[in-house]
């Protein structure tokens, strides 16, 4: 399944403006997945994604679509844009909420959001709809819609402060009432966008001259959940000890390039691999959004003009191999690839989405 995606071979699909859903459902259907198409969304085009979901709604529930299970969102409440488009990323109002929520029960999976978003250091914190609203609001709207909270982009002024959020916000979707069914609360990329102990990657043929002695020194085996704040940073440590403890379902990227193949084989190992999601954040045309893209010479990246990375290239059946590589079992591996997302996400490959009844 692939969790969190931007486009297969020229759709992309992260602009919902000119996703042709018969088309995606036949790149998928050939590959022989599903998929929750990720998307971005700028504020002026609110109505046109409205009528979007309930055009999804419509042939899912024709039978048209069957291998695109759910919608997603990449924001827009983001403290940090990073690789998404700048244009995309604002603070909703309260009815802009609300409206959004109410796509939940037609499609809407989840939506990325920044569990710093409202403090000092987001780039969004004097936006009106920051003054108006706040997690304690927004979280049990979202469950009561059905629609989970993706924790990611976060900013790195204050990681304990960020980490207390998390922890907050888990708490929040957790207490309240939930419309929905598998897991409440997912992740964005893990050990991407956020604020970290440890070199976490290593994209270019100069760093990689000194991958072996890094990793090394870091001594993955010796990693336990209770010392993941010293060592890699309170923001991947209240993540991975939420998702251990079966109330995250964490998404980590297997491609070599986002993160590094030890470290997201030991991150599994400690989070159970039945609470780990393999995402490829993958795009496969040099566009994304209304953006375009460029790959350097060192990975198969893709990155916009200012050099952030904007998603990734290497599909899930060279991640199953990946995983494969680190000692991971064939059984972790389909969990990653497919058993834990239908189970966070209340599908599977014979299971429809919610039909409203109103």
């Amino acid at each position: 399944m692939e969790v969190h995606c931007h486009g297969f071979g020229d759709v992309d699909f992260s602009d919902f403006t000119k996703v042709d859903l018969d088309r995606l459902e036949a790149w998928c259907a050939r590959e022989g997945v599903l998929s929750l198409p990720t998307m971005y969304l700028h504020r002026a085009q609110l109505e046109e994604f409205e009528a979007f979901v309930h055009t999804f709604h419509r042939m899912r529930s024709e039978g048209r679509i069957p291998h695109v299970a759910g919608i997603a969102l990449e924001g827009p409440l983001l403290a940090s844009h990073g690789g998404t488009p700048a244009a995309t990323v604002w603070a909703p109002t309260r009815q802009e909420w609300e409206r959004l929520a109410a796509l939940g029960p037609y499609g809407l999976t989840y939506t990325v959001l920044s569990p710093d978003a409202f403090s000092p250091a987001s780039e969004l914190r004097d936006q009106p709809g920051a003054r108006e609203t706040g997690f304690a609001w927004i979280i049990p709207l979202l469950m009561a819609h059905g629609v989970r909270p993706a924790l990611g982009h976060f900013t790195r002024a204050d990681p304990e402060a960020s980490a207390a959020l998390v922890d907050e916000i888990v708490e929040l979707a957790w207490q309240a009432d939930w419309e929905g069914n598998g897991v409440r609360v997912v992740t964005d990329h893990l050990f991407n966008d956020m604020p970290l102990n440890i070199r976490h990657a290593f994209r270019t043929s100069r760093a990689r001259e000194n991958r072996d002695a890094v990793i090394a020194s870091y001594d993955l085996p010796s990693w336990t959940l209770d010392r993941m704040a010293e060592i890699a940073g309170p923001v991947p440590a209240a993540i991975m000890r939420q998702a251990a403890a079966g109330r995250i379902g964490a998404c980590i990227n297997f491609d070599g390039e986002h993160v590094d193949l030890a470290i997201a084989a030991r991150a599994v190992q400690l989070m159970g691999a039945e609470n780990s999601m393999m995402m490829t954040d993958r795009c496969d045309s040099a566009r994304l959004g209304g953006q375009g893209l460029h790959h350097i010479e060192d990975n198969g990246l893709w990155y916009q003009e200012d050099g952030i990375v904007a998603a990734g290239s290497v599909p899930l059946e060279r991640q199953r191999a990946n995983a494969l590589s680190q000692g991971l079992t064939p059984e972790e591996v389909q969990a990653l690839l497919a058993g834990t997302a239908h189970r966070v996400f209340g599908i599977s490959a014979t299971t429809e989405l919610r039909v409203p009844t109103a």
